[in-house]
């Protein structure tokens, strides 16, 4: 599986495009989990991939972050997170399809008041509630020691995680990301 981010910040008045980027993203390992999970209750996780969160804490200098670590179980410092506004599938060409494929786009877009600040992290997440204040994240001990004997049935699994040089996002911008994951 890999990863794929389309970013746009945009004048909330009059739409005209302040950045725009394209990125290469990690997968992390718990993304196995997940699966696993899946595949074997579907009904265990009923919201599948169900959330973007983007941070401001990757560690390492603003311009220029330390690689993420797959890993990885939480971001730095969340900023916020939200859900999708919508999914998406794509053919082999890259055209919107209304069947299934191994290529699907998560996009997000944050509002004026949303998200506010310099991110610089992000992440798809796997939210045990469909509800964005709900949080239930392994403990930020844990980092970077990944075990499999901790039980992530009822945590949050981040299966994805980019570090990046900071977008600054103003109180007067909106902010889309497109995650596209092809398997």
């Amino acid at each position: 599986m890999r990863g794929e981010v389309f970013i746009e910040l945009r004048d909330g008045a009059t739409g005209v495009l302040l950045e725009e980027r394209h990125i290469k993203n990690l997968v992390t390992l718990d993304a196995s989990l997940l699966v696993a999970q899946l595949l074997k209750d579907k009904d265990s996780r009923p919201y599948g991939l169900n959330m973007l969160a983007v941070g401001t804490g990757a560690p390492g200098a603003i311009l220029s972050p330390n690689a993420p670590d797959n890993r990885e179980r939480h971001l730095f410092a969340e900023l916020a997170r939200k859900t999708f506004s919508s999914t998406t599938y794509r053919d082999g060409s890259g055209n919107a399809v209304a069947y299934v494929t191994n290529v699907v786009d998560y996009t997000v877009s944050f509002g004026e008041a949303e998200a506010v600040g310099p991110i610089n992290e992000m992440s798809l997440i796997s939210a045990i509630s469909a509800n964005t204040a709900i949080t239930s994240n392994v403990s930020a001990d844990t980092f970077p020691t990944r075990t499999l004997t901790e039980d992530m049935g009822s945590k949050d699994i981040f299966a994805t995680v980019l570090n990046f040089a900071v977008i600054s996002k103003p109180s007067t911008a909106t902010l889309t990301i497109t995650y596209r994951l092809t398997s």
